[in-house]
């Protein structure tokens, strides 16, 4: 194998696994780390990301960097709708948990169509489109989720009442999340 084609096959495991893990936790009670360190799963994954070379087309670079521009804004409206549509409750010891809810899997249907629609926009183009663009918008989107999960489970009166996820109509008294 070239190095190019290992690096793209890592990336496309690193993709592949970074996914399988987010998604398989996304319906699994967990517990929010409110912490400071939210951020570098995330920062770790766009550091990889950007660590290789033509992430924008040499041979279409306004096509390219528009392609990764949509790319990364999809990403981080995924992760957005992904947090505000996650269920958030706090125990009785004072934890925050999280679980995905319906919306959620809502949030990751229209996001992964969306991507691949740019990248047939991309291929119709006749745009190269690299792993490591991918990899980043998936950075920009734990990103953005983490965030927004971190600021939910800090705010003012956490500890008394549950936070809402997009369609709750009421927020409820803590209370275990059933399993």
């Amino acid at each position: 194998f070239t190095e190019a084609v290992m690096s793209g096959l890592v990336d496309a495991l690193m993709i592949v696994a970074v996914a399988g893990l987010v998604i398989s936790r996304q319906f699994r009670a967990h517990r929010i780390d409110t912490d400071r360190r939210w951020w570098v799963a995330p920062v770790v994954l766009g550091v990889i990301a950007l660590r290789e070379p033509g992430m924008i087309d040499a041979g279409h670079p306004p096509a390219s960097a528009l392609l990764l521009a949509a790319e990364l804004l999809i990403g981080v409206a995924t992760g957005v709708g992904w947090a505000w549509t996650t269920r958030i409750w706090t125990a009785a010891d004072g934890a925050v948990w999280s679980r995905g809810s319906r919306a959620s899997i809502a949030v990751w249907t229209a996001g992964i169509a969306l991507r691949a629609a740019l990248f047939a926009a991309g291929a119709a183009l006749g745009v190269r489109q690299d792993t490591s663009a991918l990899l980043l918008a998936l950075a920009a989107t734990l990103l953005a989720r983490s965030g927004i999960l971190a600021w939910r489970a800090q705010a003012p009166g956490r500890a008394a009442v549950t936070g809402a996820a997009h369609g709750d109509v009421v927020p409820r008294l803590a209370r275990k999340e059933p399993a």
